[in-house]
């Protein structure tokens, strides 16, 4: 989560939202990710997805079967769409988000029946650090 939290810094520093994400398969990290929405022009450019575009183009697979997804917020609706998509095995996250989160909030997506993969999900780790940076960053904007 360290990683992941480096990469959120980095988002923020370059005035995106401090989100990062890091793919790990085998103890071994494969990609990192974090925000760029307004830097690439791209809605879709949460930490997330960025993580797991460069995960699949690194291990020549779109399925990440038997990688973990380390996030420093809970996923949106559409990250939690890739993760089940991608069939990361496991997914730890920071801090929850009762605005857009949708694993524990929101859309629920891996409780669906018509989820196709359901990752172990860990919420928390590094929640405190996350909620924090996340604040700071807003409070400054405000």
């Amino acid at each position: 989560m360290a990683l992941a939290l480096a990469q959120a810094r980095e988002a923020a520093d370059s005035g995106e939202v401090p989100i990062g994400a890091v793919v790990v398969k085998d103890g071994r990290i494969v990609s990192v990710g974090r925000n760029g929405p307004r830097e690439r022009h791209d809605p879709t450019s949460h930490a997330e997805i960025e993580a797991i575009r460069s995960a699949a183009r690194a291990l020549g697979n779109e399925r990440l079967d038997g990688c973990e997804l380390w996030v420093t917020l809970e996923p949106c609706a559409m990250c939690a769409g890739a993760i089940v998509h991608a069939r990361i095995a496991r997914l730890y996250y920071a801090a929850s988000d009762a605005k857009g989160g949708a694993v524990e909030h929101g859309a629920r997506v891996f409780e669906h029946d018509q989820c196709l993969h359901k990752p172990e999900v860990y919420a928390g780790i590094g929640e405190k650090e996350s909620a924090e940076l996340l604040r700071r960053f807003f409070r400054e904007r405000r």
